[in-house]
């Protein structure tokens, strides 16, 4: 499903969803299932984050530890399932220009719809925590001419993110967005970014699409929509609101099953079994059973 019909990319499609709408919500999914609730809801565009796979698929910190691999599965299962298009978080593109062509190049057979790149050093750490260190301007330009010289789509869209304001300040942080956007690329994601007067800043400045990262419990507050459309951001992205969320639900499961011997405390909090089924369009598979062994 990676296509609404056979003339548009998924790349295209992206595109055409960041135009329309005002601005984009990019919601995380980090499996085929959530994909195909958040598409039945009437979300036009998901995300895969480098910590949701590594997480949820590893059971492992984002620390740069999974592999394009690991991430390109993750991929497949959700583009398998869902027709929307994906944005994926490409962390640092493992390694130099040829292995950034490479992911380039796997994200798209994938099915994926474009990724961002990152001006991290290769040994990463989640964009809110403290102690990050960023490889040069002109090395995270050269990530970005490798990504954009390797695209055999060219509606793929090419995503620059940089972690610059914590380090080096707000200045520092749009000219290299500034940088960005003059070596290709189709957008820019400014992390851990503290106040709507700081997007206000890169907006005014680039050309090109800006992204708001409105992760929970980080360093960047829990705008809203409008408020961010109001300065000027064209998508705002919720990497892991939903496995958040699923998690605690989760935890408060398995506790009271320990305590109390069952489930009955929480079973208002679960999705029915009909609920589940709808989504799947379950009894369309049972239906075609029947059909094709009537006897």
């Amino acid at each position: 499903m990676h296509t609404i019909n056979s003339g548009t990319s998924a790349g295209a499609q992206l595109r055409h969803a960041i135009a329309s709408q005002q601005p984009l919500q990019i919601v995380g999914t980090i499996n085929a299932y959530t994909a195909m609730m958040a598409e039945r809801i009437g979300h036009k565009a998901l995300y895969l984050s480098g910590a949701g796979v590594a997480n949820a698929s590893f059971g492992l910190p984002d620390l740069g530890m999974t592999s394009l691999n690991d991430v390109c599965e993750d991929i497949r299962r959700i583009t398998g399932a869902s027709s929307l298009p994906l944005l994926v978080d490409a962390d640092t593109g493992w390694g130099g220009a040829f292995n950034i062509a490479r992911t380039v190049k796997e994200m798209t057979r994938a099915g994926a719809a474009g990724f961002h790149i990152e001006d991290q050093v290769a040994q990463k750490r989640c964009g809110h925590r403290p102690n990050k260190e960023i490889v040069s301007q002109a090395e995270m330009v050269d990530r970005v001419k490798a990504a954009v010289d390797a695209r055999p789509d060219p509606q793929f869209v090419i995503m620059a993110r940089t972690d610059a304001l914590q380090q080096d300040g707000l200045d520092a942080a749009i000219e290299r967005a500034l940088a960005c956007e003059h070596a290709g690329a189709d957008a820019i994601f400014a992390e851990a970014v503290h106040s709507l007067e700081q997007y206000q800043a890169f907006t005014s400045v680039l050309s090109i699409p800006v992204l708001a990262n409105i992760t929970e419990f980080g360093a960047t507050p829990l705008f809203n929509r409008t408020e961010l459309a109001h300065v000027g951001v064209k998508m705002v992205l919720y990497p892991l609101s939903a496995f958040r969320a699923m998690n605690k639900a989760a935890e408060n499961v398995y506790q009271h099953l320990l305590s109390d011997g069952d489930q009955k405390a929480v079973i208002d909090s679960m999705q029915t079994r009909m609920e589940l089924y709808d989504y799947l369009n379950y009894h369309s598979f049972e239906a075609k059973l029947d059909a094709l062994f009537k006897k």
